[in-house]
C-alpha cells in the first residue's frame, strides 16, 4: 500500500460522512418493501370493510415472489410484515429466501381510512356522491390525510409508524431489516426523514423497495422506488 494511499485508508470521515452515515460499518439498513398488488374490492358494491385487508391479486403474488428473489443476496437479520394479508404474503415471499419467520408488527398497518364507519357500509351512502369527490379532490391539492372525514387522523398515523419503525431499528442496532408494509406507510418514514408535513410524498410501485440506513439517531435515505427488476419482467404497478 502506498503512503498515499495508506493515508486516505486512515483518514477520518468528513462532517458530510458523519451526516450520511457513508461507508460507516455501525450503521443499519431498514428495507421497506410495498407490497404486492392487492385484489381491488368492486367499487360498485364494496363496503368500506372491503377494502381494509383485500388478498394479494394473482398479479400480486408474482410481484412478491420477484422482490423476494431480488432481496436474496441481502442479509436480514429479521423481516417484519403489518397483519394485514397482502403485506404479511409479501413478507413471507422474501423470508422465504432466508429461512426466517415473519414477524407481524399490527401497528404498521395501512393508513385506517373510513375506520370510524360501520365496516358493513358504503362511504358514499353515509357521506353522499358530493361530499365524497370534494374530499378526493381535496387529497390530490393536499395529499394530506386528513380531508377524511370518520378516518384516523393523519398525527396519530404518523405517531404510530413512527414508534413501531423506532421500535423495530431500536432491537436491531447495526443490522439489515427488512419491513413489508404499504404504501401509506413508506411515506410516513420518508416524511419524517424529511422533515415533511406532506401525508403523501411520492408513490411506490407494488413490491417496489425502499432503503434507509440508520445509526447514531441519524435516519438516510439511500434509496427509493427500486423497481427495475419489476419493469424487466413486466410486473410493473402502482
Amino acid at each position: 500500500m502506498s503512503e498515499t494511499t495508506r493515508s486516505e485508508a486512515k483518514r477520518p470521515p468528513s462532517p458530510i460522512d458523519q451526516a450520511f452515515l457513508t461507508n460507516d460499518p455501525d450503521a443499519g439498513m431498514l428495507i421497506l418493501v410495498r407490497h404486492g398488488q392487492q385484489q381491488w374490492p368492486d367499487p360498485e358494491t364494496s363496503t368500506t370493510g372491503d377494502w381494509v385487508d383485500p388478498p394479494l391479486s394473482e398479479l400480486g403474488r408474482a410481484q412478491a415472489e420477484a422482490v423476494g428473489k431480488y432481496l436474496a443476496e441481502e442479509h436480514p437479520s429479521a423481516i417484519y410484515s403489518s397483519h394485514l394479508l397482502r403485506a404479511n404474503d409479501t413478507g413471507r415471499a422474501v423470508a422465504s429466501h432466508h429461512g426466517l419467520d415473519v414477524t407481524v408488527v399490527h401497528e404498521l398497518e395501512e393508513y385506517r381510512m373510513f375506520q370510524h364507519l360501520d365496516g358493513s357500509t358504503r362511504a358514499i351512502d353515509v357521506l353522499g356522491e358530493r361530499a365524497l369527490e370534494g374530499m378526493r379532490s381535496r387529497f390530490v391539492q393536499t395529499r394530506q390525510w386528513d380531508v377524511y372525514p370518520h378516518s384516523e387522523a393523519s398525527l396519530d398515523f404518523r405517531r404510530r409508524i413512527g414508534y413501531s419503525v423506532e421500535g423495530i431499528l431500536a432491537h436491531h442496532p447495526g443490522e439489515t431489516v427488512i419491513v413489508a408494509c404499504h404504501g401509506g406507510v413508506i411515506n410516513i418514514v420518508v416524511a419524517q426523514i424529511l422533515g415533511l408535513d406532506i401525508d403523501f410524498i411520492y408513490r411506490p410501485a407494488h413490491a417496489s423497495v425502499h432503503r434507509i440506513r440508520f445509526g447514531h439517531g441519524r435516519r438516510v435515505i439511500e434509496s427509493l422506488n427500486e423497481h427495475s427488476f419489476l419493469r424487466a419482467a413486466d410486473l410493473l404497478t402502482y
